[in-house]
């Protein structure tokens, strides 16, 4: 607000808004957009490839993943079959020379301890295998 006082003895408020600091900082604004936006555009056009999700490309050469799960009193199982540590080695080796090679999946119990499934994953790198992964369950919220 704006003070006004006049000569005659008695002060007057004068209640107008001053609108000259907010018409500055509009038009600093105004000029800041101004020169920034054609910085904005991309300089390089690019022509990009569209998707066409109605022709799929044939999945039918990957291979389905091998799952080994392992238990908290240390049993083994590939493919939901049981099997010991020298038979998942002689598996592994063969189906590491398939191709494309199959990804491998190692399941363990919370309470499976780590050396067992360490050496799993050892096993099944020193075979040749090149995708070794875990899969777990999302804990709820």
């Amino acid at each position: 607000m704006a003070y006004s006082s006049s000569g005659r003895g008695h002060d007057k408020v004068n209640a107008t808004i001053n609108i000259v600091p907010l018409v500055d900082v509009m038009l600093v604004l105004l000029i800041i957009f101004m020169v920034t936006a054609p910085l904005m555009a991309h300089k390089v056009k690019v022509e990009l490839p569209e998707a066409n999700l109605d022709e799929r490309p044939e999945t039918s050469g990957a291979a389905m993943p091998i799952t080994i799960a392992v238990t908290d009193n240390g049993d083994i199982f590939l493919n939901d079959s049981p099997v010991t540590l020298q038979l998942l080695e002689s598996s592994l080796a063969v189906e590491a020379q398939k191709t494309p090679q199959p990804p491998v999946n190692v399941r363990a119990d919370r309470t499976t301890k780590y050396g067992m499934v360490k050496e799993v994953v050892q096993i099944a790198q020193q075979q040749g295998m090149r995708k070794v992964g875990f899969v777990a369950t999302r804990e709820p919220n």
